[in-house]
């Protein structure tokens, strides 16, 4: 991985964490824990889509993606900590 690629992944992560922990009920992470949440979000997302049989391009297709499956890592923290 090179230095772009990397610091495209973080840009992204926390872009998609932050916008999920705004949609979901204006949870924050903190810098570090929403590009956590984001990439993270990012491989769950893509997982999610592509089993859905959606393909998203290009970089807001990526920026969505990772915000689906972030938004999805929020709500699935948010169950466990209520149990």
């Amino acid at each position: 991985m090179d230095m772009q690629s990397l610091i495209l992944l973080l840009v992204v992560g926390g872009l998609a964490g932050w916008l999920a922990g705004n949609l979901m009920k204006g949870r924050g992470f903190g810098l570090i824990g929403n590009i956590v949440v984001g990439i993270v979000g990012a491989v769950l997302g893509g997982f999610v889509l592509n089993f859905l049989g959606i393909v998203a391009t290009g970089l807001i297709g990526l920026i969505l993606t990772a915000t689906i499956g972030a938004i999805i890592l929020v709500f699935v923290i948010g169950l466990i900590r209520r149990a």
